[in-house]
C-alpha cells in the first residue's frame, strides 16, 4: 500500500515528562537551560517554555513522584531533543552545562545538526542540538543526504560564547 507523504509543515509539540521531584526538574530545565515557568498545577505539574510559548515540556509527578527512572533495556523515551537556533546559543548551553557540572553523555557533529547528549535528573536522556543551514548538509555524489556522526570539538563550540554570556 503506498500511504501519502504527512503534510511536510507538520512540526513536533510538546514533551510530557514523569519526573520523580518535580523541584528537582524545575531546577534542571528552568534554573541550568534557562526555560521559564508558564504555568504550575499544585504540587504535580508544571508546564515550561522558551520565548512565551504556552510550553514546550510539561513535567509532572502523577504517576512517578519518588519514582525511580525505568531499568535499562526496556522501552521509553530515548531522548528528547530541543533545538537550538544558533550555534552560539547551542555554545551557551554547553557552558550553563560545565557551570552546573552536569556531565554529557557524548556529543557529536552529525554532518546535519551537532549536538550534546546529556541525562536530566530523572535520568531522561536530552539532546540539545543546532541545525546547519541545509544548504551545508553532507550530500553523496547523487544528491542523497549523507549525516555521520563525528566526534564534536567542544573547544570550538565554546569558543562560540563570550565568558560573559547570560
Amino acid at each position: 500500500m503506498n500511504n501519502p507523504s504527512i503534510d511536510p509543515k507538520v512540526s513536533i509539540g510538546h514533551v510530557h515528562l514523569k519526573v520523580a521531584d518535580l523541584e528537582r526538574a524545575l531546577r534542571f530545565y528552568c534554573g541550568v537551560l534557562g526555560f521559564e515557568r508558564t504555568q504550575r498545577y499544585g504540587d504535580g505539574a508544571a508546564f515550561i517554555s522558551a520565548g512565551g510559548y504556552h510550553h514546550h515540556i510539561g513535567l509532572n509527578t502523577w504517576e512517578s513522584l519518588g519514582g525511580s527512572p525505568p531499568p535499562a533495556g526496556t522501552t521509553g523515551l530515548f531522548h528528547l531533543a530541543i533545538l537550538y537556533p544558533t550555534r552560539a546559543t547551542l555554545a551557551d548551553a554547553l557552558r550553563r552545562l560545565l557551570a552546573a557540572d552536569i556531565p554529557l553523555d557524548g556529543a557529536s557533529d552529525h554532518g546535519v545538526s551537532e549536538a550534546l547528549y546529556l541525562r536530566d535528573p530523572d535520568q531522561n536522556g536530552v539532546e540539545l542540538y543546532w541545525d546547519r543551514p541545509p544548504a551545508d548538509w553532507p550530500h553523496t555524489a547523487d544528491g542523497k543526504l549523507a549525516m555521520f556522526t563525528r566526534p564534536l570539538n567542544l573547544k570550538a563550540l565554546l569558543d562560540e560564547v563570550s565568558s560573559d554570556a547570560p
